[in-house]
């Protein structure tokens, strides 16, 4: 299972509503069943608008990614995901990133809230799944978004080793505060309080899946045919920026528009947010 203990659960939950809570919005949760397990759906804004679809990334959930993005609902009809086996409220099955589950679990949550001309936006491991979701079946899809997305390049191994998985792995040992820090400042342009308390329940709390991330083959990246704007973080040391921005150009025949967020980590900061946010706005028409 996911969570180590159903105390660890309500304990995620209970931070889960919090931050949903203090985002002061209006909004509805949908439930939809899928094959690959209950996914729970937060959707905010005005349902006659464009749809958008918003996809969080490891060790998330859709509060948070909502709070990245406080104007999309302005422009679209957002929806905002709750990715399986993740520190949320949809179901704990954990898919195989190597085939088209993800891809397949997206597009039967897109189809049974019968929603078409969607507009994706995929942070991470988000952006993982969005790429499958184009490879399974384009269809309802019309243009896709993607934030330091796992599944086009990776970052030097070693690296990663040393800065992230050591001190993660010893925070989980010792739960000694320190170490969760040390992952954070190499993950994170910038961290509040509720960043740095989620996280660190999350590793607490959580059984994480730490096996290697694939990337897209040139010959399954030529046939998607979606527009896609993808914007690459300089300094992101698991999927670096300047690395996916070469292989990028190189991939997607349907690239209309790559964006270098020039210093920033893995998870961008407020001003890059805003900017990703103001040039999806952009292309609401």
């Amino acid at each position: 299972m996911f969570f180590k203990s159903q105390e660890g659960k309500s304990k995620i939950l209970s931070l889960y509503n919090r931050k949903l809570k203090e985002l002061n919005i209006d909004y509805s949760e949908k439930l939809v069943d899928t094959k690959y397990g209950k996914t729970n759906v937060l959707c905010v804004g005005d349902a006659t608008l464009p749809p958008l679809v918003l996809i969080h990334g490891t060790g998330g959930c859709a509060p948070q990614i909502l709070d990245s993005f406080p104007n999309l609902a302005s422009k679209y009809c957002v929806y905002a995901v709750d990715v399986l086996a993740q520190p949320n409220k949809s179901a704990e099955n954990r898919l195989d990133m190597k085939s088209l589950d993800y891809g397949k679990w997206l597009l039967e949550v897109i189809i049974k809230l019968r929603l078409k001309e969607v507009t994706l936006v995929g942070f991470s491991f988000g952006g993982l799944i969005s790429l499958k979701a184009l490879e399974y079946n384009e269809t309802p899809i019309k243009q896709v978004f993607l934030i330091a997305p796992v599944y086009i390049v990776n970052g030097n191994p070693i690296l990663n080793l040393w800065k992230m998985f050591i001190p993660l792995k010893k925070f989980i040992k010792t739960n000694n505060q320190a170490y969760i820090k040390k992952v954070m400042d190499v993950l994170f342009s910038d961290y509040d309080g509720f960043a740095l308390v989620f996280m660190s329940t999350v590793f607490e709390n959580c059984n994480m899946d730490f096996s290697p991330l694939p990337v897209i083959s040139k010959n399954r990246a030529k046939n998607i045919k979606t527009p896609l704007t993808i914007f690459a973080a300089e300094k992101d040391i698991m999927f670096p920026g300047k690395k996916m921005i070469k292989r990028a150009k190189q991939l997607f025949p349907s690239l209309e528009e790559i964006v270098l967020l020039e210093g920033s980590k893995h998870v961008p900061d407020e001003t890059d947010f805003k900017e990703i946010e103001r040039l999806i706005l952009s292309k609401s028409d």
